[in-house]
C-alpha cells in the first residue's frame, strides 16, 4: 500500500472541505507550513516519476467483440460545399442566356453573396463563366462543351464531321447541324452555317426533346429497343408513345426524317442517321431546309436531301462503319479459282492399263 504524508492528507482534506462550503478553521489549526507542504509534494512527484510503471493487463477480447460494427452503415456520403456551389452556378447558368448578375445569382440559389462571390470569381479565372463589364452579368462559356468533347466519343465524332458538313453547307446552301444523344434529350455538339446570304441555325450546344424533335425521332428510331423504352417512359405519357411507335417504325424503313419544324414556319427539318463502328446509331445530321422563294442560287429540297444522306454514310464509314446490305454475302478472293480436274479414261476390260 503506498504510505501518503500525514500533513498532505490533512492539507488534502481541508481543500475538499472548503470546497463543499464547509466552515474551516484557521490554516494554523492543520499544523501545515504551506511552503514546506509544496516542497514535499514536488518530492513525492519526482519519486512517483522515478519508480517504474505498474504492469498492464493485456485487453479482454470481450471488450473489442462489444465495439459497434459500422460495415452494415449505408453508403458514405461525401461532402465538398465549394465544388457543390460551383456546379450549382454552372448548371444555373446554362439555363439563363442572357446571363445573371452576382445578386440574381445568389437570389436564385437561396445563398449569400459572401457564399458565392469567390467561387464565381474562380469559375471567371478559369474560363467557365464571362463576365459582361457592361452589364455585370456572368454566362457560361464553351469551355464546358470543349471539355466535354476531349472525355468523350464526340471529340472524333466532330473531328470526322466538321469537313463534311462544311462540304454539305455549300452544296445545299443551307445549315446543317450534329445532334447527339445526352441522358434521355439530344445536344447539338456540331453545326454549319449556310455559305449563302441567308440562313437558318441552331445554337450550338442546345439542348433538344428527343420524342418532339426531327433529329431526335431519328436517334429514337435506330437507337437499342431497351434504350428507346426507358427514354420514352421517362418522358412522354403513354397516349404519346402509341402514336411514336408507328411513326418511328416508318424512318428505320425510310433510313431518314423530313418533317416540317416544330418551331419555325416555313423551314423543314430532314435529318439521317450515323453509325459508329460498332453499328450503333451516334448521332442524327440534320438540315433545317429554309425555302428561298427568290433568284437566289439553290438546289431543291429532294436534291438537299439526298446530298444529306450521302454525308451522313460518309460520316459513318469514316467511324469505321460498313453498310452490310453492301456488302456481298459471298465475297469472292483476288487469287483465280483452280480448274477442274479432268477424269483419267477408265481402261477398257482386258485391256492391260499402261
Amino acid at each position: 500500500m503506498m504510505h501518503i504524508d500525514p500533513e498532505i492528507a490533512a492539507y488534502g482534506r481541508a481543500l475538499a472541505s472548503h470546497h463543499h462550503g464547509e466552515q474551516l478553521s484557521d490554516m494554523k489549526d492543520c499544523c501545515i507550513d504551506p511552503p514546506r507542504l509544496r516542497h514535499k509534494v514536488r518530492v513525492r512527484n519526482h519519486d512517483r516519476l522515478a519508480m517504474p510503471p505498474p504492469p498492464q493487463s493485456p485487453p479482454s477480447p470481450l471488450k473489442r467483440d462489444t465495439a459497434p460494427h459500422t460495415d452494415t452503415a449505408g453508403p458514405r456520403v461525401y461532402s465538398a460545399p465549394a465544388l457543390e456551389k460551383a456546379i450549382d452556378i454552372i448548371e444555373l447558368l446554362a439555363r439563363e442566356p442572357g446571363g445573371l448578375t452576382v445578386s440574381d445569382i445568389a437570389t436564385r440559389l437561396s445563398r449569400s453573396i459572401s457564399e458565392l462571390f469567390r467561387v464565381i470569381v474562380v469559375l471567371d479565372r478559369r474560363g467557365w463563366l464571362h463576365k459582361d463589364p457592361a452589364s455585370d452579368r456572368y454566362r457560361v462559356t464553351y469551355k464546358l462543351l470543349e471539355t466535354a468533347h476531349r472525355a468523350t466519343p464526340a471529340q472524333e465524332l466532330t473531328h470526322v464531321a466538321a469537313p463534311l458538313m462544311h462540304a454539305l453547307a455549300a452544296t445545299a446552301m443551307q445549315s446543317c447541324h450534329l445532334v447527339v444523344r445526352n441522358g434521355a434529350s439530344g445536344l447539338i455538339v456540331l453545326r454549319q452555317e449556310s455559305p449563302g446570304p441567308t440562313g437558318f441555325a441552331v445554337r450550338l450546344g442546345t439542348s433538344i426533346a428527343l420524342a418532339t424533335n426531327c433529329s431526335g425521332h431519328v436517334l429514337l428510331a435506330f437507337m437499342g429497343e431497351d434504350a428507346r423504352t426507358a427514354i420514352l417512359d421517362e418522358t412522354t405519357d403513354a397516349a404519346t408513345r402509341a402514336s411514336l411507335a408507328p411513326h418511328l417504325a416508318a424512318i428505320r424503313d425510310r433510313g431518314h426524317e423530313w418533317s416540317k419544324s416544330n418551331r419555325m414556319a416555313g423551314v423543314s427539318d430532314m435529318s439521317c442517321p450515323i453509325f459508329g463502328y460498332d453499328g450503333h446509331v451516334v448521332a442524327a445530321l440534320t438540315i433545317p431546309f429554309l425555302e428561298v422563294i427568290d433568284e437566289t442560287p439553290h438546289i431543291a429540297a429532294d436534291e438537299a436531301l439526298i446530298a444529306l444522306k450521302r454525308t451522313a454514310t460518309a460520316i459513318s464509314q469514316a467511324l469505321g462503319w460498313s453498310d452490310p446490305q453492301a456488302m456481298p454475302l459471298n465475297p469472292s478472293l483476288s487469287v483465280a479459282a483452280p480448274g477442274k480436274r479432268k477424269r483419267a479414261a477408265q481402261p477398257s476390260a482386258g485391256e492391260d492399263p499402261a
